[in-house]
């Protein structure tokens, strides 16, 4: 409590919500600015960006000695969910990269390609990203896994190259914004404090209803294309029973930590019993795994840090006052909650930094007017994938565009030609927005 003492015995700095804010809008300026510079939006160093940010915002927090502020900030990083967090990084890092180092990604989408009705090409590359994301839990991955099986169908199906990598990117954001291990789906419920298996609960009924409708329309765009997917495609069953076990697991409501530990374990049991690793090779993918997760576990202390500054300065209660000041119902601060997420991913074209970065804005404003924590997550983790589906500097229209190749041109595909053709964000957030207006009126039991 040491620490305590010695910031209240300083003199409290003079409150300005719109400068202790600041950092926010010098963060979005830094990635704009720096996405400009390098061409690519993608290719923006993040961690570069937030350190910046948080330097300036140490200056922001007038009235404190230097070593007052770090101390804001350092115990901002350190609070005890943002660290649980952490470690859920680094087992859920550990079990995706063993994961696929065993091959189950490979099994997994083979699996799902051997079930794909022959007729229905396009709806079951749909269907088949949504159960791949859903098990691996990341949309990149997913985007990277069939984007080139998106694009070989093409040809011999007669369908647009651009709508069936759509379909791929599609219901690759299915499970980035339902999975157990997605980064998003930590985010959000560790910002609101509430369990994942009563967030997926919730976020179902948004999601599912924007699936079923975007699975018929491509059902009826695809409709006697003929059906070149159907047939055998290898693959061994028991490389896939991790990602079954862990969404079980997760379902049943089991500790998120346990889930992930026991999803570790299997995967090296698996891979040692089928041959595809030895321990030291399964030792060193999970390892390679943490170490991928390096950047996101940095950012995500970083901007704990931050928003303790902002939250110091005064910059929180500014934002709430103004974003709620004729905000008098729960809807109405369900609707602040969705435009703060979808603004701020514009901003960072990242939906966990974008998260990460509200999550402490959007549980106060849900604590003030009696919104429900399982709501709250719901709203952040969706309006944040549909923000990320319809951007074209996002990062996974821009991965497809690059994988997305046309073999007569030699040509990478556009951005722009894949939006267009991605229905399920945008019916994600009309889905989402009718959600918030039909159920407005009743709380989550």
């Amino acid at each position: 409590m040491e620490w305590r003492k010695k910031i209240s015995s300083e003199k409290r700095p003079p409150r300005n919500g719109l400068l202790a804010l600041s950092p926010l809008l010098v963060m979005a300026v830094l990635f704009v600015a720096l996405g400009l510079l390098y061409g690519d939006f993608g290719r923006v160093p993040l961690l570069m960006v937030f350190v910046l940010t948080a330097i300036y915002a140490l200056l922001t927090l007038r009235g404190l000695p230097l070593e007052s502020r770090i101390t804001v900030f350092s115990r901002g990083a350190g609070e005890s969910d943002l660290l649980l967090m952490v470690w859920i990084f680094i087992f859920a890092g550990a079990f995706a990269a063993s994961a696929k180092a065993m091959g189950a990604v490979e099994a997994t989408v083979n699996l799902t390609l051997t079930l794909l009705p022959a007729q229905l090409v396009l709806p079951g590359l749909f269907l088949a990203a949504c159960f791949i994301s859903l098990a691996i839990g990341t949309s990149v991955g997913t985007t990277v896994a069939l984007t080139p099986i998106a694009m070989d169908l093409s040809a011999p199906t007669g369908l647009s190259a651009p709508l069936l990598v759509a379909a791929a990117v599609g219901g690759a954001f299915f499970g980035d914004n339902l999975s157990f291990i997605s980064d998003t789906t930590v985010v959000a419920t560790r910002t609101q404090g509430c369990r994942m298996s009563d967030k997926f609960r919730t976020n179902l009924f948004i999601a599912l209803p924007a699936a079923l409708v975007t699975f018929l329309i491509y059902m009826y765009i695809g409709l006697g294309s003929g059906g070149a997917v159907g047939g055998s495609h290898a693959f061994n069953g028991l490389l896939v029973v991790p990602y079954l076990l862990v969404l079980a697991l997760a379902i049943m409501g089991v500790n998120v930590l346990l889930v992930l530990a026991l999803g570790v374990v299997l995967t090296g049991a698996m891979g040692l019993l089928t041959g595809r690793f030895s321990v030291a090779a399964w030792l060193t993918s999970s390892g390679e795994g943490i170490l991928g997760m390096s950047e996101t576990i940095l950012v995500a202390l970083l901007a704990g840090g931050l928003l303790a500054v902002i939250r110091r300065g005064g910059g929180i209660t500014w934002v709430i006052r103004g974003l709620t000041r004729r905000v008098h119902t729960p809807r109405g601060a369900e609707l602040s909650i969705a435009a703060l997420v979808s603004l701020t991913n514009l901003c960072t074209a990242n939906n966990t930094v974008a998260i990460l970065s509200v999550g402490s804005l959007a549980k106060a404003i849900a604590q003030k007017f009696g919104v429900d924590p399982r709501r709250a997550a719901s709203l952040l983790d969706t309006f944040s994938c549909c923000v990320q589906g319809l951007i074209p500097y996002g990062a996974q229209l821009l991965i497809a565009s690059g994988l997305a190749v046309y073999a007569d041109t030699g040509q990478h595909m556009k951005t722009t030609d894949i939006i267009p053709c991605l229905y399920y964000p945008v019916l994600l957030g009309v889905s989402a927005l009718v959600w918030i207006f039909v159920k407005g009126r009743k709380r989550s039991e």
